[in-house]
């Protein structure tokens, strides 16, 4: 009997598809956080303050032992939090055991994203309005258990909550009295290490800062992610030769004018050479302008002669030429100024 060389290629074609669908079905499964039970609702004495909702003996609430995925912009829904003793908190915050002013930036995460403490201390940066403002967690936004007495008689939490001091909210400028609002969130870039300072022949040109000995300085891995509006630092740099900026620039060796639109992007933002070559948009002083990604400003190496004996980069830093200063209208002098970048 003879064999169909086209069924059987076919039927080859066929399974690899199933096994791609069985893949990504799998994937799609393990970013979606599904319900792991419900509860009983039962009324007590709730507190409404801060617009909280309170258990209904007539209702069945969801609960979760999971949140979704964490991302570079994690989609979430922020709630208003009474972190204070006989607020609508509950009681005290489960990181420290403390009550809390509602006049400090935090927050309280829903379980999944709470993740056993590990977030306790630890920054997280939201975006919403058009702002980003960083807030520390303090606490969980329990999506386990609720409609008890620990728990104010309110429902579990949702599963993608950011729960919110009234500092947080006025910082975005949001208004409280609407009780949610949708925003994005990330993970705050955190100090990796630190360095000593050394004491060299340093250049102070374009207000460079210089390595000193008594010091100590941050060193970070990671920079805060990139939205359609980064806040930043922006920085004056040499690209010359001689120049603030050291060595040639690290994505083509070679040094350039001061009178090209260019820049150097801190290690996080820099991503492994991924940006060079590429353009990014600044905004700053009601300007917009286009820049193109030459060089890396290092947030994990200084204070030694490949660095010019000039402190490691800060996390947020755009280390522009003073043709970019100067297209933006800033004055040089200055040293640094606060903008806003994305990809062009």
């Amino acid at each position: 009997m003879c064999s169909n060389p086209m069924a059987k290629s076919s039927a080859k074609i066929s399974f690899m598809i199933i096994l791609v669908w069985i893949t990504v079905l799998a994937r799609a499964q393990q970013d979606t956080c599904q319900s792991s039970g419900s509860l009983q609702g039962s009324a007590g004495n709730c507190n409404t303050a801060d617009g909280s909702q309170c258990c209904k003996a007539t209702e069945s609430y969801p609960t979760y032992d999971c949140s979704p995925s964490v991302t570079s912009q994690t989609s979430a829904d922020l709630t208003l939090n009474g972190f204070g003793q006989g607020e609508s908190g509950g009681g005290a915050s489960e990181c420290d055991e403390q009550y809390h002013s509602n006049s400090e930036m935090i927050v309280a995460l829903s379980t999944g994203w709470f993740d056993n403490k590990s977030r306790c201390g630890k920054q997280i940066q939201i975006n919403a309005n058009g702002k980003t403002v960083t807030a520390t967690v303090v606490d969980e936004c329990d999506s386990r258990h609720g409609c008890d007495q620990e728990h104010a008689f309110q429902p579990p939490c949702a599963n993608n909550v950011v729960d919110a001091s009234s500092a947080v909210w006025d910082a975005l400028g949001l208004n409280q009295d609407d009780g949610h609002a949708d925003i994005t969130w990330s993970d705050s870039c955190q100090s990796s290490g630190s360095l000593q300072g050394i004491d060299g022949n340093c250049n102070p040109a374009e207000g460079s800062q210089c390595c000193q000995t008594t010091e100590i300085y941050r060193t970070y891995d990671c920079s805060p992610p990139v939205t359609s509006q980064t806040s930043g630092i922006l920085t004056l740099n040499g690209f010359g030769e001689g120049g603030s900026g050291g060595g040639a620039s690290a994505c083509d060796g070679q040094f350039h004018s001061n009178s090209e639109m260019i820049v150097a992007l801190s290690t996080g933002w820099f991503d492994n050479q991924s940006r060079c070559g590429k353009q990014i948009q600044i905004n700053a002083n009601g300007n917009t302008v286009t820049a193109t990604v030459v060089d890396e400003c290092d947030s994990r190496h200084g204070c030694d002669e490949e660095h010019d004996f000039q402190p490691p980069c800060r996390n947020n830093v755009v280390d522009a030429s003073s043709a970019v200063w100067d297209a933006l209208g800033l004055n040089q002098d200055d040293g640094q100024a606060n903008i806003t970048w994305w990809d062009a």
